[in-house]
């Protein structure tokens, strides 16, 4: 019989109901991972030292709230995606390992520390994500923006991604967001439009799709980018209708993962899509028109971030320059 072990990266691993709405749903038990999506527990000396330098800081990171598989390798490597307005979500999304809950207010001093981070990491690229906050009167905008020019003042050669909420009934949220230019405006669909009620119930595919329109219609200079869980009892089809609608949205980048089930009170994994099915998903988007294109198990949105950004700026050029 074999053993699962948890590995919890944040401080203290103490016992904490971090779901309380999933407390009460029945179990999903956990499947045995294939060898194509198995990761190594971290242990390089300069992940450690990530870890201290967000600690000091005062920073949340998504990689640890959301138990993410890559932490080991990206913070090895100094990449680390900030999660800032605190550390509790105000969604239940069935798939998202992120705390659920009542938030703390903004700390205003944040966007400070986020960027002297940013800048003793030495950063050539950053992501920027959030928690959902659906308290804030604009899910958090201006927040977003704060960092957004504070990462500028302190780290200038930096490029920035954001990856943000929806700014679901929070008028004028996404404008905020999208005069602060920062360089890749990331929010992800996660999934196919008819498992959103089950598996993103607070959310709605078609404000998700019309952020990402929107974005492109205040300044078309700024990346824009969207990521897909698959392996949730999606249909190839329905992936292939999501990729179409983003291209109508004039999308540049698209990402696909395979969703790992956090705990046993998360959605169940439905299938472990293999490599092979991975590659043809790559080949459809890339024959659709996306610009850049990353599609594996691992795949995650800001997994290597840095070289993708440098991957989207040459195929942008390289497309203006065939036009």
């Amino acid at each position: 019989m074999s053993t699962r072990v948890v590995i919890d990266h944040r401080t203290g691993g103490a016992a904490v109901l971090r779901h309380p709405e999933k407390a009460h749903r029945p179990d999903n038990p956990i499947q045995r991972k294939p060898d194509w999506i198995r990761v190594k527990a971290p242990n390089h000396p300069v992940y450690h030292e990530t870890r201290e330098l967000m600690r000091g800081h005062g920073l949340v990171t998504v990689c640890e709230e959301a138990a993410c598989p890559n932490i080991g390798e990206c913070w090895s490597q100094r990449h680390a995606t900030m999660m800032i307005m605190g550390d509790t979500c105000t969604r239940a999304c069935s798939f998202c390992n992120v705390r659920t809950g009542h938030p703390e207010p903004l700390d205003a001093s944040e966007p400070a520390r986020v960027a002297d981070a940013v800048a003793k990491l030495g950063l050539r690229h950053v992501v920027v994500t959030s928690v959902d906050r659906d308290d804030l009167d604009d899910g958090g905008a201006a927040h977003f923006a704060a960092v957004i020019r504070a990462i500028r003042g302190a780290a200038p050669a930096t490029t920035i991604e954001v990856l943000t909420p929806d700014f679901l009934r929070k008028p004028g949220g996404i404008e905020v967001v999208a005069q602060a230019r920062p360089d890749v405006f990331n929010h992800n669909l996660e999934t196919v439009p008819r498992l959103y009620p089950s598996i993103r119930p607070g959310a709605r595919y078609y404000q998700s799709l019309r952020l990402l329109d929107r974005v492109k219609q205040i300044d078309p200079t700024i990346f824009t980018k969207s990521g897909l869980m698959v392996g949730l009892g999606e249909g190839r089809a329905e992936i292939m209708q999501v990729m179409d609608d983003l291209r109508i949205a004039d999308v540049d980048f698209l990402t696909i993962g395979q969703y790992l089930q956090p705990t046993v009170k998360h959605a169940a994994v439905a299938e472990f899509v293999t490599p092979d099915a991975f590659a043809d998903y790559a080949g459809l988007a890339r024959a659709k028109g996306f610009l850049l294109v990353s599609a594996t198990p691992l795949t995650r949105s800001s997994y290597h971030a840095d070289a993708d950004f440098a991957q989207l700026q040459a195929a942008r050029a390289a497309r203006l320059a065939a036009d």
